[in-house]
């Protein structure tokens, strides 16, 4: 007797299919699980044979085989529990053969029948509906495989449910989506004292979707800033709401089906390595760069990350994804962030002016911003140096301009581009579509740039100011700094301030060298 049942295996945020496929045959009372599986995987048949006696159910005295096909298709999980015990009941007769026709099924089970959560559901049910499927799943899962919409689900609490459920004995109602709720409390900007100059390059980077780098000592607000971006970007849209849910289900971070349109906040340790940063692991999991896709990847104390770590986000901030290459599996994953990295000017804190100045400026400078590679640098749109405030700023009274009033400008701004890209054949769409996005063709045609700003331009360029890669940067900033202005093409004005805030190199900045 044989039974088929689908299921799929994850590569990123892709769901593959796969099918369990059980066959029963005479020789010894045997269970071998075979198809390139890991080690839970391989477990998975001494859980089906104790969730089988939780139910009073025994395994018949034959050789049980499930092959999970393709079978050089690597297979890693728990999540084939529920699949090869469906598959094995229907191979016996303890559930109708025909029953699994038309459903998809994950799930970990477990010595008492119950059927326990898992990574994954999500991407499992749009790859499941995408097959013209059901899903399968455990009852922790169901509020999150229904934010899939057409895809059927069911949800049981344990197999007993499923048996009788498929014998007719008890209906399963379909689970309800997850709630929407809102994201954590946003940081106002009025709790920031002084710092204009920061504040101003902080809207500019919420308007464009810029890179942005604080520079200055302990104490001058570098975190609280970074902290409030959040607050000034609009809600995922519900596209942006989809892509980063399919990250989140995958590396686990969905609890009940709860979804947020806050976009995601990451602010790893500087002890984070590669791996942490960009993904990869045993198990290639996504990365804190994939985590934070369509919201904010915060470092903090940036030159203290591993210099591998950090140039291995090279790749991630130019094209929006990162690619996890393993011996025996090439893994893609999402990593379209808005990056904010703050750093001291030397590691003794205050740098070579001022109070607390350091005694080996500027070789200390030079040393510790040094390890933070040119190339990275030059994918930082922003860079700002912050002073240590003053008591005379903290003696001040709370600013009268707030978050709220800085995020009306920025959805201002942001929907000024996004309307602009409408208005224009074959150019890009959402997030792609703001000006931090913006290259070639298209973003020549949206700059519209004056004379005097191309001339301003193609003297720093000529003078070994900004690189090839630092002429499109700058030009994205102005065209963004035009945009909170108003402006409907760029002018000298909008170029000179995108030039002050680019930084050639972390060596020029620890030298105190500017752009002009």
């Amino acid at each position: 007797m044989a039974a088929k049942v689908v299921t799929v295996a994850f590569e990123g945020v892709e769901a593959r299919r796969v099918d369990v496929e059980v066959q029963l045959t005479g020789g010894a009372q045997v269970m071998v699980v075979v198809g390139l599986g890991d080690k839970a995987v391989a477990e998975s048949k001494e859980r089906v044979r104790g969730a089988f006696a939780g139910l009073g159910l025994a395994l018949p005295p034959k050789r049980i085989v499930a092959n999970l096909a393709p079978a050089d298709m690597p297979k890693e999980g728990s999540h084939y529990d529920l699949p090869i015990a469906l598959a094995v009941m229907a191979a016996m007769g303890v559930i109708p053969i025909d029953a699994l026709d038309g459903w998809a099924a994950m799930g970990e089970l477990s010595l008492d029948g119950r059927i326990a959560a898992c990574a994954g559901a999500l991407p499992a049910a749009m790859a499941a509906g995408a097959m013209d499927l059901g899903l399968i799943c455990p009852e922790a899962c169901g509020p999150e495989a229904a934010w899939a919409g057409g895809t059927r689900i069911l949800a049981p609490r344990s197999l007993v449910a499923l048996i009788n459920h498929f014998r007719g004995g008890q209906i399963l109602s379909a689970p309800s989506p997850g709630p929407v709720v809102e994201g954590e409390a946003v940081k106002d900007l009025r709790d920031v004292k002084g710092q204009e100059h920061a504040k101003r390059a902080l809207e500019i980077a919420a308007a464009g979707s810029h890179n942005l780098l604080f520079c200055g000592p302990p104490g001058s607000g570098k975190s609280m800033l970074a902290q409030r971006l959040p607050g000034l970007l609009p809600p995922l849209s519900s596209h942006e709401l989809l892509e980063t849910s399919m990250v989140h289900s995958v590396a686990g971070l969905i609890a009940k089906g709860t979804l947020t349109r806050a976009r995601p906040y990451r602010a790893p340790h500087h002890s984070a390595s590669m791996a942490a940063l960009t993904g990869g692991g045993l198990k290639a999991k996504p990365g804190e760069v994939s985590l934070a896709h369509n919201g904010v990847l915060f470092l903090d104390e940036l030159p203290e990350f591993g210099v591998q770590a950090l140039d291995s986000l090279r790749g991630p901030l130019e094209t929006g994804e990162v690619m996890v290459a393993r011996a025996n599996a090439h893994v893609r994953y999402p990593a379209r962030v808005q990056l904010v990295a703050a750093m001291n000017p030397c590691r003794c804190g205050h740098g070579g002016t001022g109070r607390g100045a350091c005694g080996k400026a500027p070789r200390c400078l030079r040393d510790y911003q040094g390890r933070v590679s040119g190339p990275l640098m030059d994918r930082i749109d922003l860079a700002v140096d912050m002073p240590a405030v003053t008591a005379a700023d903290l003696a001040l009274p709370p600013p009268s301009e707030g978050t709220a009033e800085v995020a009306a400008r920025v959805a201002r701004a942001r929907r000024l581009q996004l309307e602009r890209a409408e208005a224009i054949d074959n150019a890009p769409a959402g997030a792609e579509a703001l000006n931090g996005r913006a290259e070639g063709r298209y973003l020549e045609r949206i700059a519209d740039l004056d004379e005097a700003g191309r001339g301003l331009l193609a003297r720093a360029a000529e003078a070994g100011q900004i690189s090839a890669r630092g002429w499109t940067r700058v030009l994205r900033l102005a065209r963004t700094i035009a945009d909170l202005e108003g402006a409907a093409g760029v002018r000298r004005v909008h170029v000179a301030e995108a030039l002050a805030h680019r930084r050639t190199s972390a060596l020029g900045a620890a030298a105190g060298e500017g752009v002009f």
